[in-house]
């Protein structure tokens, strides 16, 4: 049976309220469950290629039909990222264009099928076409499932909701982690073969779980489609056993310019989010995607780096939950401060690290608070744009992200040459984990509790 929704411990709405209003005065209810889970299977698909590309460069080192050297392995690590720069720029643009659900619904699809072809890649180049084809998909996932999440999830629950589903990150990177350790060393030559097709074997449920997502009710209306819009909102509102009640008609919105995130009311904080979001990629990506290599120098074996990388992946998620936890009681500035001030305290902990305890300590804290500071950011991207801008800033801001992605993988060699080369380059993460904490609590809006139109 409906209940009216101040049954519920919320307020009764009145004929006047508009649908998005009454999108985020509801509880959470299944729907929301169920759009949390799909959107974070891409995620967690996203976490997968980026972790098991890192342990399948460390193994194609040895690799008799590819043995590459330092600079190549370089190129295999960056080629995906030049692809997810592009992909997020565009799949953002697109998203605001042909709506969220299209872009959403094809991204896995790409990644999919470029995920069998590196598979059975036999080439240096057909290794590099895949990973960027593969990079152009999931760079399109992240910022459109952002945005989707954001505007379908109570205005109380919206930081948390997003930051959790971050947190499917981390589980795809455990879970790369896990296949790298027990897959590639102990299946030959096609181990890393195997390791990539055994991480895109949940990939058709992924696509399944997608097609009862309704569009967004907001991107409906920025476009004058209302029947369709109440249709999303009721499909929210029986999930959560609320009487449903009309909404007045909408005007259409006129469309806004990619170039409007560089006018004067929307360029201090475009500056201050693409800043923060260079800085934190470069200092994960720098660090993590190395992670394999450096630690097999380190301690001299391959399958004992593995397995140090799975227990420092496993702090991925205490940094999450603890991240969504605080987004809605400290606000969303405050927690991305002090994530990225643990961030560098803890790289520069890890730079004078020499032990295994040590290491893995060390490697622990800063994994859980870089990833933390990762998700608090992707919740503060989408509040901070309307509409009809929300996803391609979302998009742009990823895709800048993207750069500093591509970038830091192919300085790491050249950190490495250096005497102490692990030392220095944890020592620079500190430096711009630290900076970053000064620029966000200086420039960044604070939105927590504000509905997205406001």
């Amino acid at each position: 049976m409906h209940q009216p929704m101040e049954h519920q411990g919320v307020s009764s709405q009145p004929l006047s309220l508009t649908r998005n209003q009454r999108l985020d005065r509801l509880p959470i209810n299944r729907a929301h469950k169920k759009l949390l889970i799909s959107s974070g299977i891409g995620w967690a698909f996203d976490a997968m290629d980026v972790g098991l590309v890192s342990f399948v460069v460390a193994a194609l080192a040895s690799d008799p039909h590819f043995q590459l050297s330092l600079s190549e392995r370089s190129w295999v690590l960056s080629i995906g990222f030049v692809g997810m720069a592009i992909g997020a720029v565009l799949g953002g643009f697109l998203a605001d264009r042909i709506g969220r659900k299209s872009v959403f619904t094809a991204t896995l699809m790409i990644f999919g099928i470029a995920s069998a072809g590196m598979a059975v890649s036999t080439t240096l180049l057909a290794l590099l076409l895949a990973r960027f084809v593969i990079g152009l998909g999931l760079g399109a996932e992240l910022p459109v499932a952002s945005t989707l999440v954001s505007e379908f999830s109570p205005t109380a629950y919206r930081g948390r909701m997003t930051v959790l589903l971050e947190s499917f990150w981390a589980i795809g990177w455990i879970l790369a982690a896990a296949i790298g350790y027990y897959v590639i060393p102990g299946t030959g030559d096609w181990g890393w073969r195997w390791a990539l097709l055994i991480g895109a074997a949940p990939l058709l449920y992924a696509i399944v779980a997608r097609v009862h997502i309704p569009e967004s009710v907001r991107y409906l209306e920025s476009k004058g489609l209302d029947e369709r819009a109440e249709k999303a909102v009721r499909y929210f509102e029986r999930a959560g056993g609320v009487d449903p009640v009309e909404s007045p008609r909408q005007t259409p919105l006129t469309r806004i310019p990619t170039r409007t995130l560089f006018a004067r009311q929307y360029r201090r904080r475009t500056a201050a989010i693409w800043v923060t979001w260079f800085f934190v990629n470069f200092a994960y990506y720098g660090a993590f995607t190395w992670m394999p290599s450096l630690l097999s120098e380190q301690f001299g074996s391959l399958t004992s780096s593995f397995g140090y990388s799975l227990i420092i992946a496993l702090a991925q998620l205490p940094g999450y939950f603890l991240a969504a936890w605080l987004v809605e009681v400290w606000g969303r500035r405050r927690t991305l401060c002090i994530f990225l001030a643990v961030s560098a305290l803890s790289a520069l902990l890890f730079s004078q690290a020499d032990s295994v305890p040590q290491v893995l300590g060390f490697g622990m804290l800063l994994s859980a608070a870089n990833l933390g500071a990762w998700g608090v950011l992707y919740a503060v991207t989408p509040e901070i744009y309307p509409t009809r801008l929300r996803a391609a800033a979302a998009g742009a801001a990823a895709s800048v992200g993207r750069l500093s992605a591509i970038a830091a993988p192919l300085l790491v060699p050249f950190f490495l040459k250096l005497s102490n080369g692990e030392k220095t380059l944890t020592f620079v993460v500190f430096c711009v984990a630290f900076a970053l904490a000064c620029v966000s609590s200086l420039m960044l809006p604070e939105r927590k509790g504000e509905q997205l139109e406001d």
